[in-house]
C-alpha cells in the first residue's frame, strides 16, 4: 500500500510542472494561428478512403473556402482531414493541421502546410475555435461529434459569438437530427431556437453560400 501511494504521490507531483507544457502549447498555437487572416475549421472521420463521394465533398469543400480566401484547419491526419488539406492546396491556399499526440501515432497528411503537435486535447480544441470564421462538419464518429457539440455548446451558452457551423451531408445526419427534435426538444433539453444553431446542407457550394450570407448579414 505504501509503494502505491508513494508512486501516486510522485504522478500527482508532476501536475503544477505540467501546466508548462499546456501553456507552451497554448502560446506557439496563439503565435502561429494569429497571423493567417480568417480561416474555417473543417472536421470528419479519419477513416473515409480516397475516391470516395465524402472525401470528394471534403476535398471541393475545401478547395471552394480556399478560393474564397479562408485559410483551412483540419486535425492534419487521413481521411476527411486529408480530403479537406489536399483542397485548400489544390487551390493554393493555406492548409494548416492541428496534430494530436495519440496512442494509435497518428502522421499528418502530405497536404499539411502548416503544422502544430499537441498533446492536450483541450488546447488542440480551443484553436479550432478561436481561429475559425466557420465550423465545417463532415460525416465522421466521435471525435468529429466531440467538435460539433463543443461549438453548439460554446455558442449556445454565449460563451463565444455566434459563426455559422455547417453539417454538411444532410443523409448522414438526418437520425441525429431527429433524435434532436424527438427526444432533446420535446423532453424540453433544448429549446427551438438551440437548432437553428447550425445548418444542414448537401454541397460545397451550399456551405460557401451559408458562410458568406451569415459575415454579409452581420
Amino acid at each position: 500500500m505504501k509503494e502505491k501511494d508513494s508512486v501516486k504521490g510522485n504522478l500527482f507531483a508532476e501536475d503544477p510542472w505540467r501546466v508548462f507544457r499546456i501553456m507552451s502549447e497554448f502560446v506557439e498555437g496563439f503565435e502561429v494561428l494569429s497571423q493567417i487572416g480568417k480561416a474555417v475549421s473543417i472536421f470528419g472521420s479519419s477513416r473515409a478512403k480516397p475516391g470516395s463521394s465524402y472525401y470528394r465533398l471534403a476535398e471541393e469543400t475545401a478547395y471552394l473556402l480556399a478560393r474564397q480566401g479562408y485559410a483551412v484547419i483540419t486535425g492534419s491526419g487521413p481521411g476527411l482531414m486529408e480530403a479537406a488539406n489536399k483542397g485548400a492546396k489544390r487551390a493554393k491556399g493555406i492548409s494548416i493541421g492541428l496534430n494530436i499526440q495519440i496512442p494509435s501515432e497518428q502522421k499528418p497528411n502530405s497536404y499539411v502546410d502548416m503544422l502544430l503537435d499537441f498533446r492536450y486535447f483541450f488546447v488542440r480544441k480551443v484553436m479550432f475555435v478561436k481561429y475559425a470564421k466557420a465550423f465545417v462538419i463532415l460525416p465522421g464518429g466521435f471525435g468529429t461529434l466531440d467538435e460539433f457539440y463543443e461549438a453548439v455548446n460554446l455558442i449556445q451558452t454565449e460563451r463565444i459569438e455566434e459563426f455559422p457551423v455547417v453539417l454538411l451531408g444532410r443523409e448522414y445526419w438526418k437520425g441525429m437530427l431527429d433524435w434532436h427534435k424527438e427526444k432533446l426538444l420535446k423532453e424540453g433539453n433544448i429549446s427551438k431556437k438551440d437548432l437553428e444553431i447550425f445548418t444542414v446542407v448537401d454541397t460545397p457550394r451550399d456551405v460557401v453560400r451559408v458562410i458568406r450570407e451569415f459575415y454579409r448579414q452581420s
